[in-house]
């Protein structure tokens, strides 16, 4: 296993932990966080766009496990 696909996976791992962060924090800002110092437009502009990144980037990290996990490396002979 090379190093450049080692740091690849260890990169897909932490990008599953940002995905949980990003939906996270976008589900309490939209229904659980209520501070009066805080619009609720503002809050559910916030939530929703956390929400949906989260969303855009859970894709890519499906997509990029999947190709670093799951995939059968072509033997490079050189």
């Amino acid at each position: 296993m090379n190093s450049n696909k080692m740091m690849g996976q260890i990169n897909a791992i932490f990008s599953v932990f940002m995905v949980i962060f990003y939906l996270g924090v976008g589900i309490f800002l939209v229904f659980y966080f209520d501070q009066s110092y805080l619009d609720k437009a503002v809050r559910v502009i916030i939530g929703t766009t956390f929400f949906f990144y989260g969303i855009f980037r859970a894709f890519r990290t499906y997509i990029k496990i999947v190709e670093l996990f799951f995939t059968k490396e072509k033997d490079e002979e050189n």
